[in-house]
């Protein structure tokens, strides 16, 4: 048997009964936010189902690859694997969140100079098509692995190991900090992450509706504009209006005035 450190969990303790349960319980409670970023978004923008689910699935498919590939990278080595899964954790959520950000939006500025249409981000196509999702998700995962593998490189740089040592060297319990580094932690920083990157990759609904006036298309903002301007300036038009019609009148008494009188005499 692999000889277990004086501190911290022993190898094989991410894959044992224990620690399965909490990375089970985490997934069941992480995606959750998910569901409640749903009903937090107004009725008007709220994604149908399908369209939520081809949403939430890219994410879902990036974090498995993510946490097992954390998981991989911490059994490697004969150090505590919860404190090197911690940080590769730390890692992901900071970096690693600058690097799909990035990720998301060269790969969205290429489809969209290419004019793939179905690989945008969120759009899907109506009706909905599962070529398009299946398209995205790869890009996603794509993203993924360009990021793991960023991450993996900077764990290379040395300086990690004392890190690893002060990190969780204080909790004597190996059941505790699993429970921490697989449960307490994760899901605090995935329910951030997943809002955060499911704002980003959703699809960004713009108000559409035009106002065809005259033959000439006309924004609401546009027209609300131009209604307050007027609402502002009431005054001026009935002014205007009223020395119109004074001016006719008056035009029209000096043309009376100037025409000329007869008197019959019988």
């Amino acid at each position: 048997a692999a000889p277990r450190p004086a501190h911290g969990c022993g190898s094989g303790a991410l894959l044992g009964r224990f620690g399965v349960l909490l990375q089970a319980l985490l997934a069941l409670c992480a995606f959750s936010t998910l569901m409640l970023k749903r009903f937090k978004e107004p009725k008007a923008e709220r994604r149908p189902w399908r369209i939520w689910f081809y949403d939430t699935s890219k994410q879902a498919i990036g974090a498995l690859f993510i946490h097992f590939a954390n998981v991989f990278l911490s059994d490697l080595t004969e150090e505590d694997p919860c404190s090197l899964y911690l940080i590769n954790f730390i890692l992901d959520a900071t970096l690693g969140m600058l690097l799909i950000w990035l990720g998301v939006k060269v790969v969205s500025w290429i489809v969209q100079h290419k004019k793939y249409t179905y690989l945008v981000f969120g759009e899907y196509g109506d009706p909905p098509q599962a070529a398009a999702w299946i398209g995205q998700c790869i890009l996603y995962l794509l993203i993924m692995v360009f990021e793991k593998t960023v991450i993996s490189l900077v764990l290379l740089i040395p300086g990690w190991t004392k890190l690893q040592q002060i990190l969780l060297g204080y909790i004597p319990n190996p059941q505790l900090e699993l429970v921490l580094v697989m449960f307490v932690v994760p899901f605090i920083v995935n329910a951030i992450m997943f809002w955060v990157v499911d704002s980003l990759i959703m699809r960004k609904y713009k108000q559409k509706d035009t106002l065809d006036i005259n033959g000439c298309t006309e924004t609401p903002r546009a027209r609300r504009t131009e209604e307050s301007q007027v609402l502002l300036s009431p005054d001026m038009d009935f002014d205007q209006s009223e020395s119109d019609q004074d001016i006719s009148g008056l035009r029209g008494t000096n043309q009376k005035m100037k025409q000329p009188s007869y008197q019959v005499v019988i």
